[in-house]
């Protein structure tokens, strides 16, 4: 009997995640951030999306196990790695550079009693030069930085499979989708600036170098959608920067603004006690608006943190009962 499954990262550029002077081209409408991926990935989306310029990389790792008496007794990698290209808005016409991919690397299957592991690696960079001063030997590069994304892979023999964001670039966002092509999870952080200096030659898989992930679990589809319509119609006056355990609303506080997370995690506190962690694409502080204007949690943050700052009156009363809803499922 042969068992497959398959896990997937999309990495892409969300809006406001450039810092520095890289960040000019794309204020001016030059470059341009990318739209964010489907909640879903259907069959041929990956290709798709790849053709429309709305991802960096995408690592498709796919793997199959053979079972015979419940013994495995074969096993091999499928799937495959994606680069995208980068646009760029040049008056009257557009310019679509591709970019670099490097090699896929595969671990080699590791057999683990009723299960086999599997781990691939996916990256590259884009096409265009970046010069830049780097850490490290030999201190100026001109091409850009390397994205990338490890991920692992476990087929049971009871036809069960996990699958682990095992590291990835701290740029750009990474999201997860699992074997039925369902967005699972996120990186947790960007660090821009960190990327743009570190993550070259053998600062990298392809060298001798990993970085981990901060993995969150993805948001409801319903903030989502939310943010997007918030995002696309620019409506969203002020942002905010919070630093590892900075509040960013107290407990019995008033409070009339909800809160977008652009980047970073929250953890959210109810009379002392910790209950949730909050990853990037959540809306939080819905609950003061519903139950008379009053914070009714802790809200901190774990990690460098951005947050859009969203007046309350932009969301109706219907959405935001909605938005409790979900926390509640």
């Amino acid at each position: 009997m042969r068992i497959e499954s398959s896990v997937t990262a999309i990495s892409w550029i969300p809006s406001d995640a450039i810092q520095g002077m890289p960040k000019l081209p794309f204020e001016l409408g030059v470059a341009r951030y990318d739209e964010p991926p489907p909640d879903r990935l259907e069959e041929g989306d990956l290709e798709r999306l790849r053709s429309e310029d709305r991802f960096r990389e995408a690592n498709h790792l796919a793997a199959w196990i053979e079972v015979e008496d419940e013994k495995i007794v074969g096993h091999g990698y499928e799937g495959t790695g994606l680069v995208g290209s980068t646009t760029f808005s040049l008056g009257v016409r557009d310019i679509t550079i591709p970019g670099v991919a490097f090699e896929v690397l595969r671990n080699e299957p590791e057999e683990q009693g009723d299960a086999v592991r599997f781990v691939q690696t996916v990256g590259g960079r884009a096409g265009f030069p970046a010069p830049r001063r780097v850490v490290g030997r030999p201190f100026v590069r001109i091409h850009s930085a390397t994205a990338w994304t490890t991920l692992a892979l476990t087929i049971r023999t009871d036809g069960s499979s996990e699958h682990e964001l095992v590291g990835a670039s701290t740029f750009p966002r990474h999201w997860i989708y699992d074997r039925d092509g369902t967005l699972d999870a996120k990186s947790g952080t960007i660090d821009f600036r960190a990327w743009y200096r570190e993550a070259h030659g053998e600062r990298t898989p392809w060298g001798d170098e990993e970085s981990d992930a901060f993995v969150m679990a993805a948001e409801s589809a319903l903030e989502r959608e939310i943010s997007r319509e918030l995002m696309a119609g620019k409506a969203i006056p002020d942002r905010r920067t919070l630093g590892p355990d900075e509040t960013l609303v107290e407990q019995g506080a008033p409070g009339d603004e909800l809160y977008l997370v652009l980047d970073g995690v929250l953890v959210v506190e109810i009379d002392g006690e910790e209950v949730a962690e909050i990853g990037p694409g959540a809306i939080v502080g819905e609950k003061a608006l519903l139950e008379g204007g009053t914070r009714t949690a802790t809200i901190r943050a774990r990690t460098r943190t951005r947050v859009a700052v969203i007046p309350g009156d932009l969301i109706d009363k219907q959405e935001l009962e909605d938005l409790a809803a979900t926390r509640r499922a």
